[in-house]
């Protein structure tokens, strides 16, 4: 029904209750991008983390749960194919990014008891002007090899820990990194 926002996903038949909360889908997210979470780890924290019943959930629903999950993370749209470049990442971007939803929300968000995941994404939708919408310009750019003008190019030096999008490492990544740097220091 168009106007409603889900807090229930159909799964064999059956409702599930949803936690729609976007801190809970923000979670989730964050579990996705962790290095150290194997694929099927991220999946069952994805059932687990969304589904209020997940306990109650067969096995065998566990995959078309998940897929019911990922429509519902992407506000009803189809699952898309095909990798794009990482503009943003929701944990780093943080302080820049609230900051944007929030003058377009007219309030401060993460105050808020709840605010649906489908609301929070559209707030994030009409971000418009802003460090926000600048720095994923700048990222925007970089990745697609155009230049920047004299003033993004200046910006971008400035403010390099705000526009470079850190490579989260696995345990065993910093393991080795933290080893190469020991045999180069010691």
């Amino acid at each position: 029904m168009i106007g409603v926002l889900p807090t229930s996903l159909e799964v064999s038949g059956k409702e599930y209750a949803i936690r729609s909360d976007f801190r809970d889908i923000l979670t989730i997210i964050t579990a996705f991008n962790d290095p150290d979470l194997e694929d099927k780890e991220k999946m069952f924290a994805c059932l687990y983390i969304l589904y209020e019943d997940f306990e109650d959930m067969r096995n065998e629903d566990y995959e078309e749960a998940y897929m019911q999950a990922i429509r519902f993370i992407d506000c009803g749209d189809e699952p898309k194919e095909g990798r794009h470049p990482r503009l943003m990442d929701w944990e780093q971007d943080e302080r820049i990014l609230f900051p944007a939803i929030n003058s377009v929300a007219g309030y401060e968000t993460r105050s808020s008891k709840y605010v649906h995941w489908w609301t929070f994404v559209g707030y994030f939708m009409e971000i418009h002007e802003g460090v926000f919408s600048q720095v994923l310009s700048l990222r925007q750019k970089k990745s697609k090899g155009k230049k920047l003008e004299k003033w993004e190019q200046e910006f971008w030096r400035s403010n390099k820990e705000l526009c470079v999008l850190q490579h989260k490492l696995s345990k065993e990544e910093k393991e080795e990194r933290d080893r190469l740097n020991a045999l180069l220091n010691g």
